[in-house]
């Protein structure tokens, strides 16, 4: 599997074409040292060394599609102001095309956080998180059923800030399935109802056990058979549940891996969901069948999770970890 994986990487990967719409955020990290405490109250003062402004949310998804893969598009949703300019221009300077994206009057979801070490130690949110709909909602729809003929593959980025509307997403599901397209979701919160009919659904351990009557154990059994009645239940095609230290499993119809994590030093797992729903899209719009795509998932969210702070991972990256 290595050979053919290292083969596909460097031949085919960059060739597929990805359509992503959801939650696009900033992402800025303070990063600094502390070494004494502030005289004005008991709270430690973080001499900060360092600023970096990142991609968050599915625009962090559309980043680690850009430094993997073709073309991206991306269709979300930003507000009026420095944020909303510096998130499209960031996207713009790593090539992905953002003509589909709607301003608003919601802010730009932005998330700073303070950083001493490799230890985070204040996350602050700029957000509205109020559902997106009228003449936006019209938008949003039109922006991504004009892309969709381009594109080999669609991912929803739900992280609940208003663009993953049940009208939207149910719109999404049904055009792209009339246009023979894969649909990847990346879900969020309980209700996944409004994912019905998607080709697969990525879930963390924790987002799978919020949809299931009874939660289970990271166990693999448990896992199988919880699954199948979930797919059942929403016509999905498949799913992939990421299990932290266990790896992740697959179930696409009879097919069914278990995939073991890559042994090594974890530092920050946020992210890792993008680059997992990223890299196993991109994978199926390039060819592969879903078991390789998953695998090669698994060790890009490996090269993900020994970084800190939100992280997109490349081809060449990729390519040096299946050498590995």
């Amino acid at each position: 599997m290595k050979e053919r994986l290292k083969k596909f990487v460097a031949e085919n990967l960059s060739r597929a074409r990805v359509l992503v719409i959801g939650d696009v955020m900033l992402d800025k990290y303070y990063f600094g040292e502390v070494n004494r405490i502030s005289p004005e109250a008991p709270v430690p003062i973080n001499h900060v060394l360092q600023v970096k402004e990142t991609l968050g949310g599915a625009a962090n998804v559309a980043h680690n599609l850009a430094l993997t893969c073709g073309k991206i598009f991306v269709v979300g949703q930003t507000g009026k102001g420095n944020h909303g300019k510096t998130l499209l221009k960031k996207m713009t300077s790593r090539g992905i095309d953002v003509s589909g994206m709607v301003e608003t009057s919601q802010r730009t979801t932005t998330k700073i956080r303070v950083i001493s070490g490799h230890q985070q130690m204040l996350r602050l949110d700029f957000e509205d998180a109020e559902d997106i709909s009228g003449e936006s909602a019209e938008k949003i729809i039109a922006n991504f059923s004009e892309r969709l003929a381009d594109s080999d593959a669609v991912i929803i980025s739900d992280y609940g800030k208003g663009v993953c509307t049940e009208e939207i997403c149910d719109e999404v599901i049904n055009l792209s399935r009339k246009a023979g397209k894969v649909v990847a979701v990346d879900p969020k919160g309980d209700d996944w109802k409004k994912y019905s009919g998607a080709g697969f659904i990525t879930p963390n351990l924790k987002e799978f056990n919020a949809v299931l009557p009874k939660k289970i154990k990271n166990d693999d059994s448990e896992i199988e058979t919880a699954a199948k009645k979930i797919i059942e239940k929403f016509n999905l095609g498949g799913l992939i549940v990421t299990r932290s230290a266990a790896g992740m499993t697959l179930i696409d119809g009879e097919k069914i891996a278990h995939i073991k994590a890559r042994a090594q030093e974890v530092f920050d797992v946020s992210g890792a969901g993008d680059t997992v729903i990223a890299v196993f899209t991109a994978a199926l719009a390039g060819g592969l069948p879903s078991q390789d795509a998953a695998y090669l998932a698994n060790v890009a969210a490996g090269v993900v999770v020994a970084k800190v702070g939100t992280y997109a991972v490349s081809r060449e990256e990729l390519f040096a970890a299946l050498e590995n």
